[in-house]
């Protein structure tokens, strides 16, 4: 189940190898946020504020997948992306509703979730360190 929807202040680094050089000192991201599998870019550099927080994260799937199955194998990810402003994305997609969750996919190829979205916050969307790529 997804975690419940807590505000989160932004942590001080990734723990990823190598990821450390992806955050400026005022803590935002370096590089641009690209798709891993088609390289489209979702978000410009300084776009975002790492943030650290445990959140479930389903496999990685086509948005038709994902949203077919009942109960989803996945990963805990803790590195992400914090972003305050849903207009800050430059190409971001949506699930359903999945309880007061929905899930962010990329809109080009609609792979995922690369990222999270609590229905109660709606200033805090995560986008996870390793389900990105930066370039």
């Amino acid at each position: 189940m997804a975690a419940p929807c807590v505000e989160m202040e932004p942590a001080a680094a990734p723990r990823s190898p190598g990821a450390g050089d992806l955050v400026c000192a005022r803590g935002r991201n370096r590089k641009a946020v690209l798709c891993q599998r088609c390289g489209s870019r979702v978000l410009l550099p300084g776009a975002a504020t790492f943030a650290r927080r445990e959140l479930f994260l389903p496999s990685m799937k086509k948005k038709t997948a994902l949203l077919a199955s009942n109960s989803p194998d996945g990963d805990v990810l803790q590195d992400h992306w914090l972003v305050d402003d849903m207009f800050s994305f430059e190409n971001i997609g949506f699930t359903k509703d999945v309880g007061n969750v929905k899930f962010l996919i990329c809109a080009d190829c609609e792979i995922g979730p690369i990222g999270w979205h609590c229905l109660d916050d709606k200033k805090s969307f995560y986008i996870a360190l390793d389900r990105v790529s930066h370039e």
